[in-house]
């Protein structure tokens, strides 16, 4: 019998990777065989994967045997020595945007891309389309389904080093056009003229947000629907009620109301992004009576705006990394708990971000009532650099003291409050220590 690529084995190098490990889940799920490997060090991507039974490795060129397909994640250069080893044996090594590339061909496809909110929109996009119509999805947060006859398959398209090129999507959702990733983009104009190409390669359709205005600005050769809430926008949303539950709103497209939509989620910025997932919706044909009764059950998505109860506190945790996410997620406090202290701790990603956009990132957090601020956490690009955690401090009005994972003890001068841990590293070490250290104080619970 004649093997076929679903009876390989497939090996995923960095595995943990949010997007790998969701592509991970959905080919398994799709019956193909999959292991893969990474660091020991422990990843909240992991979880889903060892639910799964798939097989998770640490990093060794021994790993590599003959007969499998390789799929290698973007962290990891050509001199990896697991990649040296496939390339030794003649395997296929195929890079993750590449393979998703290909795979999306089979269905109609839905790209969310975007400097900032792809996650929570890819998010509420596959919840909504899940629960209408047969669907698979690649979500930033490390989650992933397969569905064998899937008739939509929804993924997030990083813009980084401009992976997403190499994507022809159906439909592409566009949430903002920001600078980020200082390290590769030299300019705003050079992440437009990114954004700019991919548009040219969409098949049937743009929707993206009418108040960007490099948005406005991109050309393409489908319609492109812009959605906010002005009356030029051609997806808008009309009679907004913003309470502590969520949001409430009805939709207008092109002037004809076609429902009204109940989003348990926080923050003008999922307002928008819903925007997006419904206009989408409804050139689909998909009943917005349908459409809507999926809204309502959100839940959310990992690490963004995700919330416990300890003592008297509520404890957010949060990917945001960029000035705007920080806007974000403050903004969605302030909704949700309109009468309580909120408390930002911060953890900057990379040096070449922190130092580039170090006047706006103190602009974000002096929206909250307290900052604290955790050593800036680097990457594997990138392990030191010319600016120093207290740099940032000193432009904070708020605060903008230091803390570490050995003392946060600073934190529990508050009570009854909202502490929001934010960060793209590895911030959750610091809020693990609070929440040890809280859990072992006493004080009143109100």
């Amino acid at each position: 019998m004649k093997m076929t690529d679903k009876d390989k084995l497939y090996h995923f190098v960095g595995i943990k990777g949010s997007g790998m490990s969701s592509l991970a889940l959905v080919l398994h799920e799709k019956g193909y065989h999959v292991q893969g490997s990474d660091v020991e060090q422990y990843f909240f991507t992991q979880r889903d994967l060892e639910k799964a039974g798939i097989t998770l490795l640490p990093f060794s060129p021994d790993n590599i045997k003959e007969g499998m397909i390789i799929i290698a994640g973007l962290a990891f250069p050509d001199s990896h020595p697991e990649i040296q080893r496939a390339k030794d044996l003649g395997l296929e090594v195929i890079r993750y945007h590449d393979f998703i590339g290909n795979f999306i061909q089979d269905y109609t496809s839905i790209a969310v891309t975007g400097s900032h909110g792809k996650t929570s929109t890819t998010g509420l996009l596959a919840h909504v389309f899940s629960g209408v119509s047969p669907t698979s999805y690649l979500i930033g947060d490390g989650t992933g389904h397969g569905v064998p006859d899937a008739d939509f398959f929804a993924f997030e398209a990083c813009e980084y080093r401009r992976h997403f090129l190499a994507y022809a999507p159906d439909y592409a959702i566009m949430t903002n056009i920001d600078f980020d990733h200082p390290d590769y983009f030299h300019s705003i104009e050079d992440v437009y003229d990114a954004f700019q190409t991919l548009a040219k390669q969409v098949k049937k359709g743009i929707f993206a947000f009418g108040d960007d205005k490099y948005l406005r600005k991109i050309e393409a050769d489908v319609p492109i629907y812009y959605y906010g809430v002005n009356d030029d926008d051609d997806i808008q949303a009309k009679n907004i009620t913003r309470t502590t539950k969520g949001s409430e709103f009805d939709v207008f497209v092109k002037g004809e109301n076609i429902g009204h939509f109940e989003l348990p989620a926080f923050g003008k910025h999922n307002i928008y992004n819903a925007l997006g997932v419904i206009g989408i919706a409804h050139l689909e044909g998909i009943p917005m009576a349908e459409v809507a009764d999926e809204m309502k059950s959100f839940a959310g998505v990992k690490r963004r705006f995700s919330e416990k109860k300890v003592a008297d506190m509520t404890i957010v945790d949060d990917y945001a990394h960029h000035p705007a996410e920080i806007r974000a997620t403050i903004d969605a406090a302030r909704q949700k708990y309109p009468k309580k202290e909120i408390i930002a701790v911060f953890q900057p990603h990379t040096f070449t971000r922190t130092i580039a956009l170090m006047d706006e990132f103190a602009g974000a957090l002096d929206l909250a009532d307290k900052v604290f601020l955790c050593d800036i956490f680097g990457s594997a690009r990138e392990q030191e650099g010319d600016v120093k955690i207290e740099d940032l401090g000193s432009k904070i009005k708020k605060g903008g003291q230091v803390i570490k994972e050995d003392n946060v003890s600073p934190l529990l001068d508050f009570e009854n409050a909202v502490i929001i841990f934010m960060g793209a590293g590895d911030v959750q070490k610091f809020e693990q220590a609070y929440e040890k250290l809280l859990s072992n104080t006493t004080r009143n619970v109100l």
